[in-house]
């Protein structure tokens, strides 16, 4: 098979005003994680009338399109994400959401349509041998339990089998139509840790006589930010941010107790391990030496996502071919955290990553918008990705 039988660009020219139509369609009408009822609806209703073994109702509202052709013995899994965040629009887009307080703010309505153009372009031409199953993912953005475990957990992967499965993600400040890729860890860890510190209080004019949770709280503040400069490995890559710490009301009383949150971020789970270790031990140390008692609630958040070698080379191989190499680059290790590493600690893949513009306002801003240049170029990629896995020999 010639690289001349694949989806190319010319081939999704026509279809790039019904992808625009569909992604601000999706854009003017957001639903939040958990609640992608309609969304899912929209979105079986189309691979359905395209001939795809429809599933709904996967971990929640998930929705699996399935297509066979032939007898290959083969399958891949192409995941989009559909949820969108309670955020208030600020584009003053004709389309901008119609939903008060609820938008696309992370681009999850192009990724959805993206992958319903390939789905229409792949059930329209059948040029592959083997099984397509694409995933529609509610409540990314949900954090833990996400709408990938939650699909996992329905029997995803043993009611849907596949040999690879592949994510894509925008990347405002990449050139539009461009891709990043990078194997091996791609985006960090998160983790969310609750720590209480519990001393005595009383007034503020005798504190000899209380164990003052405000003081131990901010020596802790400091002595945490060692963690990542003396316990961790320089050529490593870790965060440990404390974002809110709240105690007391009064300015002459000092509290019984002091509550601070941190997030926690690394790119490994060796060095995710070392991190709660070590905030675990230096907190309880450090607070027992002023006399004063912690609570530590250690909340581990979407794992590491980590890209396999094969398929990453493999996924390379096909935006070169796509997009030409000249607009492919290496993708910086990114610190936030995406749910597509619960797919990948159960299968082989590549998520990657799609340019938005290099103008394009930052995820989660009121100001984001997904960039309709890059809709048929996706939609390309995944046609082209899932008939060259599927025409390569086991």
């Amino acid at each position: 098979m010639q690289q001349s039988n694949f989806a190319s660009l010319a081939d999704f020219e026509a279809s790039k005003a019904s992808l625009k139509e569909i992604r601000q369609h999706l854009h003017a009408n957001p639903e939040l994680s958990f609640e992608e009822e309609k969304t899912a609806a929209f979105v079986a209703e189309k691979l359905e009338a395209w001939g795809y073994e429809v599933t709904r109702g996967v971990g929640g509202h998930g929705v699996v399109g399935r297509l066979r052709v032939g007898q290959g013995n083969r399958s891949i899994a192409i995941r989009a994400d559909m949820d969108a965040l309670p955020i208030h629009e600020a584009t003053g887009l004709p389309y901008a959401s119609k939903a008060q307080g609820k938008m696309h703010a992370c681009g999850h309505d192009g990724h959805t349509t993206m992958l319903l153009g390939a789905a229409e372009y792949l059930a329209r031409t059948k040029n592959f041998e083997g099984t397509v199953n694409l995933i529609f993912q509610p409540a990314e953005e949900a954090g833990v339990p996400s709408g990938a475990q939650k699909m996992i957990d329905d029997g995803l992967f043993e009611r849907f089998p596949c040999d690879a499965i592949f994510g894509l993600h925008n990347h405002p400040g990449a050139p539009a139509g461009s891709f990043l890729m990078r194997s091996g860890p791609l985006m960090a860890s998160s983790d969310t840790v609750v720590i209480t510190v519990r001393g005595k209080g009383g007034h503020a004019s005798r504190p000899h006589l209380t164990i003052d949770p405000v003081m131990v709280s901010a020596s802790l503040i400091m002595s945490l930010q060692t963690i990542v400069s003396r316990n961790v490995d320089p050529t490593e890559t870790a965060v440990v941010t404390v974002g809110s710490i709240h105690g007391g009301e009064a300015s002459n009383v000092i509290p019984e107790s002091v509550t601070l949150t941190l997030s926690v971020r690394s790119f490994s789970p060796a060095v995710r391990d070392l991190l709660e270790r070590r905030i675990r031990d230096l907190t309880a140390t450090l607070a027992a030496s002023y006399g004063a008692t912690v609570e530590i609630d250690y909340q581990r958040g979407y794992p590491v996502v980590v890209n396999s070698a094969d398929e990453t080379e493999f996924a390379t191989e096909v935006v070169n071919e796509l997009v030409g190499a000249e607009n492919v680059s290496v993708c910086p290790l990114i610190p936030g955290s995406e749910d597509f590493a619960c797919f990948l600690e159960h299968k082989p893949g590549c998520f990657l990553r799609l340019g938005n513009g290099v103008d394009s306002a930052i995820l989660h801003n009121p100001k984001y918008d997904f960039n309709d240049d890059s809709l048929a170029v996706g939609a390309a990629m995944w046609a082209r990705l899932a008939e060259r896995f599927l025409w390569r020999p086991r």
